[in-house]
């Protein structure tokens, strides 16, 4: 199962500006330094949320949950950075009890599997 309606998901501008690419938010500096080491600049912040977007669409939920507000996604799998470059990422999706776009929530690296 891939995240509900994930083809008109939402990411403002500022949830990747002043958050994931950020190297001055509390929580978010460690992602942005993440992000930014892959190709992913504050100046095509947009290239991050498409990347955001086609990950939402194209990996499976790793966990749903419901809440009393709505659902909560979790979307585990492929992100292809602007270099090149296969991030294994969660992506994390909220779609309120009264609509169904998909809103972002967050998004980290997750450890690389072992054999």
């Amino acid at each position: 199962m891939i995240l509900p309606n994930a083809e008109s998901a939402q990411i403002p501008e500022d949830k990747i500006l002043g958050y994931l690419l950020s190297s001055t938010h509390r929580s978010g500096k460690a992602k942005a330094a993440f992000f930014v080491n892959f190709g992913f600049w504050s100046q095509e912040w947009q290239k991050l949320a498409a990347a955001l977007r086609r990950h939402a669409r194209e990996n499976p939920l790793a966990a749903y949950e419901a809440t009393a507000f709505g659902q909560r996604y979790v979307a585990d799998g492929t992100l292809v950075a602007p270099d090149g470059t296969a991030l294994n990422v969660r992506s994390v999706w909220f779609i309120n009890s009264d609509g169904a776009a998909p809103r972002f929530v967050t998004a980290h690296p997750l450890k690389r599997k072992t054999a």
